[in-house]
Protein backbone atom coordinates (compact mmCIF):
# COMPACT_ATOMS: atom_id res chain seq x y z
CA UNK A 1 0.00 0.00 0.00
CA UNK A 2 1.31 3.48 -1.61
CA UNK A 3 0.44 6.33 1.27
CA UNK A 4 -0.15 9.65 -0.33
CA UNK A 5 1.66 12.53 0.87
CA UNK A 6 2.61 16.03 0.32
CA UNK A 7 4.74 15.74 -2.50
CA UNK A 8 2.06 14.09 -4.74
CA UNK A 9 1.19 15.12 -8.23
CA UNK A 10 -0.26 14.85 -11.45
CA UNK A 11 -3.39 13.92 -12.51
CA UNK A 12 -5.46 11.65 -9.60
CA UNK A 13 -9.25 11.74 -12.06
CA UNK A 14 -12.39 11.80 -10.00
CA UNK A 15 -14.72 8.55 -11.29
CA UNK A 16 -17.80 8.01 -11.70
CA UNK A 17 -19.49 5.15 -10.27
CA UNK A 18 -21.79 3.88 -13.14
CA UNK A 19 -25.23 2.12 -12.02
CA UNK A 20 -27.47 -0.48 -14.12
CA UNK A 21 -30.58 0.91 -15.33
CA UNK A 22 -32.48 -0.42 -12.33
CA UNK A 23 -29.99 1.76 -9.69
CA UNK A 24 -28.34 -1.07 -9.26
CA UNK A 25 -23.50 -0.55 -9.40
CA UNK A 26 -22.64 -1.48 -12.63
CA UNK A 27 -19.38 -3.43 -11.53
CA UNK A 28 -18.70 -4.24 -15.34
CA UNK A 29 -18.58 -0.78 -16.12
CA UNK A 30 -16.73 0.20 -13.22
CA UNK A 31 -14.23 -2.22 -14.09
CA UNK A 32 -13.93 -0.45 -17.73
CA UNK A 33 -14.03 2.97 -16.42
CA UNK A 34 -10.88 2.32 -14.14
CA UNK A 35 -9.16 0.52 -16.46
CA UNK A 36 -9.82 3.56 -19.16
CA UNK A 37 -9.05 6.15 -17.19
CA UNK A 38 -5.43 4.86 -15.98
CA UNK A 39 -5.14 3.37 -19.98
CA UNK A 40 -5.88 7.62 -20.60
CA UNK A 41 -2.84 8.58 -18.31
CA UNK A 42 -4.28 9.28 -14.57
CA UNK A 43 -1.74 8.89 -11.80
CA UNK A 44 -4.53 8.10 -9.71
CA UNK A 45 -8.05 7.60 -9.02
CA UNK A 46 -10.57 9.37 -6.21
CA UNK A 47 -13.69 7.50 -5.85
CA UNK A 48 -16.74 8.20 -4.17
CA UNK A 49 -16.66 12.02 -4.54
CA UNK A 50 -19.31 14.41 -5.52
CA UNK A 51 -18.93 12.96 -9.33
CA UNK A 52 -18.86 9.99 -7.72
CA UNK A 53 -22.67 10.36 -6.40
CA UNK A 54 -21.57 8.94 -2.99
CA UNK A 55 -24.38 10.12 -1.32
CA UNK A 56 -26.77 7.78 -3.51
CA UNK A 57 -24.52 4.77 -1.86
CA UNK A 58 -25.27 2.58 1.44
CA UNK A 59 -21.99 2.34 3.39
CA UNK A 60 -21.92 -1.32 2.18
CA UNK A 61 -21.97 -0.34 -1.09
CA UNK A 62 -19.48 2.10 -0.52
CA UNK A 63 -16.73 -0.52 1.06
CA UNK A 64 -17.83 -2.85 -1.81
CA UNK A 65 -16.86 0.16 -4.78
CA UNK A 66 -13.72 0.71 -2.90
CA UNK A 67 -12.96 -2.93 -2.34
CA UNK A 68 -13.43 -3.33 -6.17
CA UNK A 69 -11.72 0.08 -7.33
CA UNK A 70 -8.36 -0.73 -4.78
CA UNK A 71 -8.01 -3.78 -5.95
CA UNK A 72 -8.45 -3.21 -10.11
CA UNK A 73 -6.20 -0.43 -9.49
CA UNK A 74 -3.14 -3.09 -8.94
CA UNK A 75 -1.40 -0.74 -6.32
CA UNK A 76 -1.79 2.53 -8.46
CA UNK A 77 -2.85 5.04 -5.72
CA UNK A 78 -6.96 5.29 -4.94
CA UNK A 79 -8.15 8.28 -2.59
CA UNK A 80 -11.63 7.35 -1.40
CA UNK A 81 -14.23 10.18 -0.40
CA UNK A 82 -15.35 9.75 2.90
CA UNK A 83 -17.48 12.40 3.50
CA UNK A 84 -20.33 12.19 6.03
CA UNK A 85 -22.63 14.45 8.15
CA UNK A 86 -21.55 12.82 11.26
CA UNK A 87 -18.27 11.76 12.12
CA UNK A 88 -18.81 8.22 13.32
CA UNK A 89 -19.51 6.97 10.05
CA UNK A 90 -16.18 9.54 8.12
CA UNK A 91 -14.08 6.77 10.96
CA UNK A 92 -15.92 4.32 9.67
CA UNK A 93 -15.80 4.61 6.14
CA UNK A 94 -12.46 5.32 6.48
CA UNK A 95 -10.86 2.76 8.42
CA UNK A 96 -12.45 0.08 5.84
CA UNK A 97 -10.76 1.53 3.24
CA UNK A 98 -7.37 2.38 4.77
CA UNK A 99 -7.53 -1.57 5.64
CA UNK A 100 -8.07 -2.31 1.72
CA UNK A 101 -5.13 -0.09 0.53
CA UNK A 102 -6.35 3.39 -0.06
CA UNK A 103 -3.91 5.65 -0.34
CA UNK A 104 -5.80 8.12 1.55
CA UNK A 105 -9.18 10.01 2.19
CA UNK A 106 -10.96 13.08 1.11
CA UNK A 107 -13.23 15.11 3.47
CA UNK A 108 -14.79 18.51 2.67
CA UNK A 109 -16.64 20.67 5.01
CA UNK A 110 -20.67 19.89 5.96
CA UNK A 111 -22.80 22.82 5.06
CA UNK A 112 -23.03 23.37 9.11
CA UNK A 113 -19.65 25.00 9.37
CA UNK A 114 -20.24 28.54 9.80
CA UNK A 115 -17.22 30.22 11.67
CA UNK A 116 -13.53 29.90 11.19
CA UNK A 117 -12.92 28.18 14.49
CA UNK A 118 -15.60 25.72 13.31
CA UNK A 119 -14.03 25.17 10.20
CA UNK A 120 -10.66 24.61 11.78
CA UNK A 121 -12.33 22.92 14.85
CA UNK A 122 -14.07 20.44 12.18
CA UNK A 123 -10.98 19.33 10.82
CA UNK A 124 -9.05 19.07 13.71
CA UNK A 125 -12.07 16.15 14.67
CA UNK A 126 -11.72 14.58 11.21
CA UNK A 127 -7.76 13.55 11.77
CA UNK A 128 -8.49 12.55 15.32
CA UNK A 129 -11.29 10.14 14.16
CA UNK A 130 -9.30 8.54 11.01
CA UNK A 131 -6.21 8.79 13.01
CA UNK A 132 -2.36 9.54 12.78
CA UNK A 133 -1.38 7.50 9.82
CA UNK A 134 -4.60 8.44 7.55
CA UNK A 135 -3.35 10.94 4.82
CA UNK A 136 -5.51 13.64 4.61
CA UNK A 137 -7.11 15.15 0.97
CA UNK A 138 -9.08 18.23 1.99
CA UNK A 139 -11.43 19.48 -0.24
CA UNK A 140 -12.12 23.15 -0.73
CA UNK A 141 -15.35 23.25 -2.81
CA UNK A 142 -17.25 27.05 -1.60
CA UNK A 143 -19.70 26.66 -4.69
CA UNK A 144 -20.74 23.27 -3.51
CA UNK A 145 -20.71 23.55 0.18
CA UNK A 146 -21.76 26.80 1.12
CA UNK A 147 -18.46 26.97 2.99
CA UNK A 148 -15.56 29.65 2.36
CA UNK A 149 -12.33 28.46 4.04
CA UNK A 150 -10.35 31.53 4.37
CA UNK A 151 -6.65 31.99 3.13
CA UNK A 152 -6.15 32.18 7.21
CA UNK A 153 -8.04 29.40 8.48
CA UNK A 154 -6.26 27.06 5.94
CA UNK A 155 -2.89 27.80 6.99
CA UNK A 156 -4.00 27.02 10.41
CA UNK A 157 -4.79 24.36 9.62
CA UNK A 158 -2.11 22.86 7.21
CA UNK A 159 0.09 24.03 10.85
CA UNK A 160 -1.99 21.85 13.18
CA UNK A 161 -3.21 19.39 11.64
CA UNK A 162 -0.25 17.65 9.84
CA UNK A 163 -2.55 14.56 8.39
CA UNK A 164 -3.69 17.20 5.81
CA UNK A 165 -1.53 16.33 3.03
CA UNK A 166 -3.17 18.19 0.07
CA UNK A 167 -5.73 20.51 -0.76
CA UNK A 168 -8.14 19.48 -3.45
CA UNK A 169 -8.23 23.08 -4.57
CA UNK A 170 -12.14 24.12 -5.94
CA UNK A 171 -12.29 27.50 -4.89
CA UNK A 172 -13.36 29.99 -7.44
CA UNK A 173 -11.39 31.22 -9.31
CA UNK A 174 -9.06 31.16 -6.10
CA UNK A 175 -5.53 31.51 -7.87
CA UNK A 176 -4.46 34.13 -5.02
CA UNK A 177 -4.85 31.12 -2.30
CA UNK A 178 -2.26 28.46 -4.27
CA UNK A 179 0.19 31.53 -4.77
CA UNK A 180 -0.43 32.22 -1.08
CA UNK A 181 0.20 28.61 -0.02
CA UNK A 182 3.21 28.61 -1.74
CA UNK A 183 4.72 31.63 -1.49
CA UNK A 184 4.11 30.80 2.68
CA UNK A 185 5.96 27.35 2.36
CA UNK A 186 8.82 29.60 0.43
CA UNK A 187 9.40 31.17 3.88
CA UNK A 188 8.97 27.76 6.22
CA UNK A 189 5.89 26.28 6.56
CA UNK A 190 5.50 22.94 5.31
CA UNK A 191 4.65 21.99 1.72
CA UNK A 192 0.94 20.37 1.18
CA UNK A 193 0.21 18.76 -3.27
CA UNK A 194 -2.20 21.31 -4.18
CA UNK A 195 -4.26 19.32 -7.24
CA UNK A 196 -7.24 21.60 -8.71
CA UNK A 197 -10.61 20.41 -9.39
CA UNK A 198 -13.53 22.83 -11.49
CA UNK A 199 -12.95 20.47 -14.73
CA UNK A 200 -9.34 21.38 -15.40
CA UNK A 201 -11.22 25.28 -16.64
CA UNK A 202 -8.29 27.48 -14.66
CA UNK A 203 -5.13 24.48 -15.13
CA UNK A 204 -2.90 26.00 -16.68
CA UNK A 205 -3.19 29.38 -14.62
CA UNK A 206 -3.54 27.08 -11.40
CA UNK A 207 -0.42 25.13 -12.79
CA UNK A 208 1.59 28.28 -13.18
CA UNK A 209 0.83 29.53 -9.67
CA UNK A 210 2.44 26.41 -8.34
CA UNK A 211 -0.21 23.59 -8.24
CA UNK A 212 0.78 20.08 -8.87
CA UNK A 213 -1.79 18.63 -10.79
CA UNK A 214 -5.58 18.35 -11.48
CA UNK A 215 -8.27 15.89 -9.15
CA UNK A 216 -11.29 16.44 -11.23
CA UNK A 217 -14.07 14.64 -13.37
CA UNK A 218 -12.99 14.91 -16.98
CA UNK A 219 -13.94 13.06 -20.16
CA UNK A 220 -10.82 12.94 -21.72
CA UNK A 221 -7.83 12.23 -18.73
CA UNK A 222 -5.09 12.40 -21.91
CA UNK A 223 -5.54 15.98 -22.33
CA UNK A 224 -5.38 16.74 -18.51
CA UNK A 225 -2.40 14.77 -18.66
CA UNK A 226 -0.39 16.61 -21.26
CA UNK A 227 -1.15 19.72 -19.69
CA UNK A 228 0.20 18.99 -16.40
CA UNK A 229 3.16 17.70 -18.20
Amino acid sequence: MTLLTSDAKGVYVISVTPFTDSGEIDWDSLDRVVDFYFDRGADGLTILGMMGEAPKLTQAESRAVAERVIKRAAGKPIVVGVSAPGLPAIGELGKAVMDMGAAGCMVTTPGSLKTDPQIHGYFGQVARTLGDDVPIVLQDFPLSTGVHISDEVLARVIDDVPQVVMLKHEDWPGLAKISKLRRAEAEGRRRISILCGNGGVFLPEEMARGADGAMTGFGFPEMLADVVR
